[in-house]
């Protein structure tokens, strides 16, 4: 069985990106990044999920599985394209903090930039009308199922009138006749971001970094995704779920976590080999060289949640399709393409299917210093290489942050384990423990890289508000820090 090749990356979210523009994008910085960890000697660049943000920013609840996020268009781009001028670029705000994103005002102002390029966009190109064909069997759908939203203020189909919720053939048609512009300003958007995602990935390929997407298991019920194919969710005939995704109570959460994610209708799925599944999976696949299956759990296991129910409480457990279709994911992707996300609520069962697959899971280093000399995350039990281990991932405090309302007594192991005597230490002491271990992948956030506390956090689970909010400031990353991490590449092997 075949396994990674070993090596060291940065966990950072494309919005993270130094920006003149309010979020990071796709454009210099994005390639400036690529540069940086060629020098550090890194191998992997591992971004979150990449679709459009809706209600709350979170990149883990998009409108489509398919589609890109156009906040990640540069601007400078489409300036050099003749598509933006410069005054238009300087008449808008996009936020005061380097180091926040103000999605109220992205909201606000981006969209009528993206709309000013469109309008000077030949549509009539070559490329554009390829890509509008190759990409038809999402990209119609989604098109329309914005345009749709757009003009509905915003409200999920779910508040639709049922014609247009319900896609009435004479619904849809008097729609396409009456939002034909904003239907191609939507297609051009998406047209954009993979022009420019296409040339970051080819960039970062020639450097030797392989890009590490996330996906999330479950698709958002405010989706082109749920809308355009209700039969692959467990729905019931007004399009609204009885039940929905989570995870149970845990010691993080005595009420567990209530996503609202629909459900999959796995039976329907298997009727058609899962077809839905090679779909998304082929879309991912163009889009990374790895992908990271967020709480893959779900597919051994899935906890179901009452959809009228305000928390996890009275979940149950169900059965997943399993190998079914890890199966056909690996068949799609070919080998050595699949991280699994497997933290979090102990089920017999993932373990069995992770086995089964070959595909590496995942420890995380935050967690592994209990006191506990069997814990799973401390790196002489990590039992072979083939696995991805983190410092933190986009959901943990920082390492500052996480131990710095420890007490010295609590951080004892810690100090004997690590061989260090002062909390100063500790970032570092990690971050030479998980290099050191026989992880074939080991993945830091640029965080604790920067030795940041939690105003740099990422996510708060199950809070909306400060999320994904976070950029790295431009020069933050110094000389001295950028050697720290090339030596350890290099002595560690990786």
């Amino acid at each position: 069985m075949g396994r990674m090749k070993r090596g060291a990356g940065v966990l950072l979210s494309i919005t993270s990106l130094p920006s003149l523009y309010g979020i990071g994008t796709m454009g210099k910085a994005a390639y400036e990044f690529v540069d940086l960890l060629a020098q550090m000697g890194q191998k992997y660049w591992q971004v979150l999920p990449l679709g459009p943000t809706g209600y709350g920013d979170s990149p883990y609840q998009s409108f489509s599985a398919f589609a890109g996020n156009p906040y990640l268009i540069d601007l400078d781009l489409l300036l050099e394209q003749g598509l933006l001028t410069e005054k238009e670029l300087k008449n808008l705000s996009f936020g005061q903090k380097e180091n926040d994103v103000d999605y109220g005002l992205l909201y606000e102002n981006r969209f009528r930039l993206l709309y000013q390029a469109f309008q000077r966009f030949d549509k009539a190109s070559e490329e554009y009308k390829r890509f509008c064909r190759e990409n038809k069997s999402w990209l119609n759908d989604y098109s329309l199922y914005m345009a749709i939203k757009n003009s509905q203020g915003g409200k999920a189909f779910a508040e639709w009138d049922a014609p247009l919720r319900n896609r009435e053939e004479e619904a849809l048609l008097q729609c396409k006749k009456e939002l034909k512009k904003d239907i191609r300003f939507y297609k051009f958007l998406q047209f954009m971001f993979f022009e420019q995602w296409d040339k970051l990935k080819t960039y970062a390929n020639v450097k030797g970094i392989k890009i590490i997407g996330d996906i999330p298991l479950y698709v958002a019920l405010d989706s082109a995704d749920v809308w355009a194919e209700r039969k692959q969710f467990q729905l019931d005939g007004e399009g609204k779920p009885v039940e929905v995704a989570g995870c149970p109570p845990d010691a993080f959460s005595d009420d567990g976590q209530k996503w609202g994610n629909p459900l999959y209708n796995y039976e329907e799925m298997e009727k058609d080999g899962f077809d839905w599944w090679k779909r998304r999976m082929m879309a991912n696949a163009r889009l990374f060289d790895i992908i990271r299956i967020d709480h893959f759990i779900g597919i051994a296991r899935y906890y179901s949640i009452p959809a009228k129910d305000k928390n996890a409480r009275n979940g149950k457990w169900n059965k997943g399709p399993g190998r079914k279709l890890t199966d056909v994911i690996e068949k799609t992707l070919g080998k050595n393409r699949i991280i699994a996300e497997d933290l979090g609520v102990a089920v017999p069962a993932v373990k069995k299917l992770l086995r089964k697959t070959g595909w590496p899971g995942m420890k995380v280093l935050l967690f592994a210093f209990d006191g506990n000399t069997k814990n799973e995350h401390l790196p002489y039990n990590f039992d072979n290489g083939n696995m991805a281990a983190y410092t933190g991932t986009h959901d943990n405090e920082t390492i500052v942050g996480y131990f710095a309302e420890k007490t010295e007594e609590e951080l004892t192991f810690l100090y004997d384990l690590l061989n260090i005597g002062q909390r100063e230490e500790i970032p570092d002491a990690i971050i030479r423990a998980v290099y050191g271990s026989v992880a074939d992948i080991v993945i830091l956030q640029m965080q604790d890289i920067l030795k940041l506390g939690n105003e740099a956090r990422m996510n708060f689970p199950s809070t909306i508000g400060t999320n994904w909010r976070w950029r790295m400031v431009k020069g933050s990353l110094s000389d001295e820090r950028i050697e720290f991490i090339r030596t350890l590449t290099r002595v560690c092997g990786r």
